[in-house]
């Protein structure tokens, strides 16, 4: 029998803020619906985690690091009714069917580059054409300077027959589905769009990162026309996770202050396996 050692609430709280905090900014952040598709009235169970082509460890919810933390069905709100240390971070019922859009931003959280080269990597895997160069051109240094960044996820999880829309959340930024993944056709790829204040976001990188039942991942990168669109390949049976990033920069005029700023946007969804014929 596997053991694990024994983590009291006090240190599970440290450990969630260290993650949070901590130099894995550069790791995508989702939430993890345990189930995608569930019946009426059953709940919708959901962590929040931090890592890389879906493998990171679930976080505790946390009061002082969410800003925002909903669930959208039918035209109507449902506040998340965690409570601090709860994990899964979401668990609960909504009333009715249809498709739940669970939303979820954080607090500002900031790092301090110790070694030019993540900088490096991070601008150029996210594609931020002339970070760089500005870097440069504002006479910021190579090392000991400051980033803060935020997160703002969505997932899309059926509710019985999961008719309905995603839709514009009002996230300062995000990744709307255009099409339902749990009702519509997909074989000419399921459509997202990606904004900034409210506005397409045209000729950006957009990452996908796809899991299949086998627990196999895949990694495809895409980039949005000029109305902020995309269109994902996408195949049944399949766990998908849809990641965007801003890099703004900011005026670091006091002593210690942020010079550049991430934002973060990400929707999980899953697309039902094709039905058995006998």
């Amino acid at each position: 029998m596997l053991k694990f050692p024994v983590v009291t609430f006090g240190a599970l709280v440290t450990m969630t803020l260290a993650t949070l905090s901590s130099p894995t900014q550069a790791h995508e952040f989702w939430i993890s619906p345990e189930r995608y598709q569930v019946a009426t009235g059953d709940p919708l169970l959901a962590n929040i985690r931090v890592g890389e082509t879906f493998k990171g460890g679930a976080l505790s919810y946390i009061d002082r690091n969410t800003a925002r933390f909903e669930v959208l069905l039918g035209g109507q709100t449902f506040e998340h009714g965690s409570t601090l240390g709860d994990r899964p971070a979401l668990s609960r019922s909504i009333p009715g069917d249809g498709l739940a859009v669970v939303v979820h931003e954080t607090t500002d959280s900031r790092l301090t580059y110790r070694d030019w080269q993540k900088f490096v990597n991070f601008v150029e895997h996210k594609d931020f054409a002339g970070a760089l160069e500005r870097h440069v051109e504002r006479g910021l240094p190579e090392t000991g300077f400051v980033e803060t960044y935020r997160r703002y996820a969505k997932s899309l999880i059926a509710i019985a027959d999961g008719e309905g829309r995603d839709l514009n959340v009002g996230l300062d930024t995000e990744i709307i589905a255009l099409a339902n993944p749990y009702t519509d056709d997909l074989n000419a790829g399921l459509p997202v769009k990606v904004l900034l204040y409210g506005m397409p976001r045209a000729d950006t990188q957009v990452e996908v990162f796809a899991r299949g039942d086998d627990g196999m991942t895949e990694t495809q990168l895409y980039r949005t026309n000029q109305d902020g669109v995309a269109v994902l390949n996408v195949t049944p049976g399949t766990e998908y996770q849809v990641d965007s990033v801003v890099l703004e920069e900011r005026s670091g005029s006091e002593e210690g202050a942020a010079v550049w700023h991430t934002m973060w946007a990400n929707l999980t969804f899953k697309v039902p396996a094709a039905p058995t014929t006998n």
